[in-house]
Parts: structure tokens; sequence; C-alpha cells
């Protein structure tokens, strides 16, 4: 008879979802299911509202990363009213963009991945978390809470306050940077960089003590996407979307506009979060992975000297083709990071930054606009139409945790099959296919925004037999 494990919910990641696990007689992992049981309403509830509204209203998607969607809200809201806006007004909105990524990447690396890779994945619970790392290592918990800190101070001096800032409006931002708020700022900037790097050779060390394990730990092929600058360049502000193979081969280089003539999305009866797919592929030959591993193979170099470096070093893993290994997010992650805190200076020393040349206005209304942008997790689409009043008619949002949908399923299944022993179950094993979703580290309330209540249930079972004596399930 099959037996089901179930973890619920999935612990150390933004949102609500779950695991099944189907184990046959022989205590053999048959099949292995990620699901996503919130449901988003965005897109429907903004129908009617005026589209400058839109960055205020996403945002409140989440909070872990509204800067991403105040910023690609933003992006569209140019686009439907045709607006070039000012170089002011880009620098400090990249800078916010910068701040963001720097306060994700790292409380993702230190505080939620982090325990597993430095306790230990079969360390006790009850000290596998921020608490165990604070006893374990406090110097570099520490530094950890500074770096997330400086992120949000950043956002903070922009936007006004951390979560939700009100900033780039329709044209560009609404306020100028102070000259103390830029020199408090770079005061700190050359502290955080050496945290960083400290991540990053934290990252190195382990990957080359768990080599057997990296190199078996949620590997598959799928193709890659990201945006890229002019030069081919990581970018995570603006650019062309690129698109390559599993081979690492080009299969498409588009603007933001054009996203619908390549991208479909697949549904599955078990998922509210859908499955986005190449469509010249097809499902589900045509998956592809976003986010920082995805970025840094799509990428061709880095332009700031000290991510370039370490982005040399991550080439080499592969000969230069894709790395498809799971747990290499962690590492990606930490080379974003020091590349965002290096961009971060580099546009706080920029003169313009300081002007009030910040906003353009016009009296077009386009009938449509799309914004897009790199989250922390990955490629972030937002698309209104709106009619000639400039009320929303349509909205459609693509976020990062949905085009890596296929692979966290996928990456589930063939962990849950390497490391679950169906006959002598250890919460050790369990927690590494909890593992594999932290390596994609997913927003799930941007992904699938839940509307009421979260789902629940529980199941009391007998200790003696096995058998569900009595469920309780809250809708």
């Amino acid at each position: 008879m099959t037996q089901k494990i179930t973890i619920q919910p999935v612990t150390r990641i933004e949102g609500h979802a779950k695991i099944t696990i189907y184990v046959n007689d022989d205590g053999k992992v048959d099949n292995a299911y990620f699901h996503v049981d919130q449901f988003r309403g965005f897109e429907k509830f903004s129908e009617g509202r005026p589209f400058y509204e839109m960055p205020i209203i996403t945002p409140r998607i989440c909070g872990i990363c509204p800067v991403s969607h105040h910023l690609a809200a933003a992006k569209a809201c140019d686009a439907i009213i045709s607006a070039q806006i000012p170089r002011p007004a880009k620098l400090l909105r990249e800078l916010m963009h910068m701040g963001q990524v720097i306060q994700s990447h790292s409380m993702h690396f230190f505080e939620l991945a982090g325990p597993d890779l430095i306790l230990g994945w079969d360390a006790d619970p009850k000290i596998r978390n921020v608490v165990g790392l604070i006893e374990a290592n406090p110097e570099l918990a520490i530094k950890a809470v500074k770096l997330r800190k400086f992120g949000q101070e950043v956002i903070a001096k922009l936007g006004g306050r951390r979560i939700h800032p009100n900033y780039a409006v329709p044209g560009g931002v609404n306020n100028t940077l102070s000259i103390q708020d830029r020199d408090e700022l770079l005061r700190d900037i050359d502290t955080m960089i050496p945290y960083i790097q400290e991540g990053v050779a934290l990252a190195k060390d382990w990957i080359e003590k768990n080599r057997t394990m990296v190199e078996e730990f949620g590997v598959f092929s799928t193709g890659y996407m990201g945006l890229v600058n002019e030069d081919g360049g990581l970018e995570l502000y603006d650019g062309k979307v690129k698109l390559i193979g599993k081979d690492g081969n080009l299969l498409e280089l588009f603007d933001r506009s054009e996203y619908l003539n390549y991208i479909g999305e697949h549904v599955e009866d078990w998922s509210y979060l859908k499955f986005p797919f190449y469509k010249k592929l097809g499902w589900p030959e045509g998956v592809y992975r976003v986010g920082p591993l995805a970025r840094l193979n799509v990428a061709t170099k880095i332009n700031t000297p000290l991510a370039q470096e370490e982005f040399k070093n991550f080439k080499s893993i592969n000969g230069g083709k894709p790395v498809e290994g799971s747990l290499y997010y962690h590492y990606a992650r930490l080379i974003e990071d020091l590349y965002a805190a290096e961009r971060a200076k580099e546009l706080l020393l920029d003169q313009d930054i300081l002007s009030d040349d910040i906003l353009v206005t016009t009296d077009k209304i386009l009938p449509e606009g799309v914004g897009v942008i790199e989250a922390p997790r990955g490629t972030l689409f937002h698309h209104y139409w709106v009619d000639e009043k400039g009320s929303i008619t349509r909205a459609n949002l693509i976020v990062a945790t949905g085009h890596n949908n296929w692979a966290m399923s996928k990456g589930v299944e063939e962990v849950a099959k390497r490391y679950v022993d169906g006959k002598n179950i250890t919460e050790g094993m369990l927690n590494r296919v909890e593992g594999l979703i932290r390596c994609y580290d997913p927003c799930l309330s941007c992904s699938t925004h839940a509307v009421g209540k979260m789902p629940m249930v529980i199941d009391i079972v007998s200790k003696s037999t096995g058998e569900v004596i009595k469920s309780i399930k809250r809708e």
C-alpha cells in the first residue's frame, strides 16, 4: 500500500506551501509534489483602478519584495504614458532596487538557507534556524543582520519607509536624494561589501566540502531566462530578456513588450501556481529557470570588478556550459549580492543621483504597458491594459516564483527519491526535500496571493497503527 508523507508547511520560505511524497511498499519514493495552495487575486481586483495607482497597490502583494512590484508597476505605467524618464530618476530607482536585492539576498542566504549549510541538514530543528545560527556564530549573524538593515535603509531613505515605499511614479520618482543621505549610505557601503565577501567565501567552502551532494542534489537540464544589458552583461533593473536552451545556446533575445509571444503558462490540478514555458518548444520541453543561477547562466559578464572575479569562477564550474545544480543558487545569489553592493556604490558616486530632474509628465494614455525587472527571485513581468480614461481593464503578472515552478516540482521529486527512505524516515531526510525549495527562495505570496484564510489541514494519527483517526480542515 502506498504511504503518503506530507510536509506542511514548508518552512523558511515566504508564503505557504506543502510537499506530498508517495512511498511504495519497498520504501522507495514513487512520486513527490510541490503544492502551492494559496490563490492570488491581485490581477482581478486591480481591474477598474486608475493605472497610476498600481505602483502603490501591487507592492501589497508581498512584504518581502515590495520594491520589485513597486518598480515593475512604475515601469509599466511609464509605458502607458509613453514616458522616457530622466536619467537621475532611473538612477534613483535602480539604487532602491539594489537596496532590495541586498536585503533580500542577504536575508535568504544567512538566515533562511544558512542554517542548513552552517548547522547541518540533520541538526535538531530546535536550533536549525536563525537563533541557532546566532548561538553557533554570533559574529556572522550580526553581520547578516547589518547587511539586511543596510539594504532596508537604502529603501527607506528614498521611499520614506522600509516596506511598501511610495517613491516611483509614472514618469519618474517623487523625491530627490539629499547629500546627507547619500553620504551616510556611502559611509556604510564599504563595510557591507566585505561582509558579503565573507558569505561568498563561506558558500564556496561549503560547496567544495560537499561536492558529492552538490553534484547530485536537484541537478537537471532546463532553459534559463534573465535580463541582460547591451553588452550581454548581468542586468537587474533594465535590459532585454534573454532566453537560452539547455545547451547554453541562445533561443531568444526580446523586448519586454513581446513576452507573450514567447511565454505560455501550463496548468496542473494539484497547484494554484501556473507553469510558464517557452512557447516554441512547448510544454514541458520548453521549461526554464529564472533567478540568480539563471541570470549568471545567461550573462556573459558582470560590470563590477569584485563580482566579475567571482563570475569567472562560476563560469568555470561546468566549463562554460550552464550550471545545473540547484544548490549553486546560493553561490550565485551571493555573487549578485556583491554586484548589488558594488553597483549601489557606483550609483551613489554618480553626480546625477543628486539632481532634481526626476520627473516628466505627459497627457498620453496608450492602451497597454509592460514593465519588467529582475526581482531577487527572478524575472518579474507587470502588464496592464487600460481604457481611454486610464482605468485598468485587465492585468497580468508573471512572477519569478512562477517561472521556477516546474523546477521546484522536479527538484522535490528528485531529492525525495535520492534521500528519503520510506522504511526509516528521519526529519533530516525531509529537511533535505524542503532544502531544495529553499534553493529557489520562492515568494509564494507573490506567486498566488491568498484571498481570505490560509487553507489548513491537521491529521491526528494513531501512534500504534499509523492510521488517521481524525482530520480537521480549515478552508
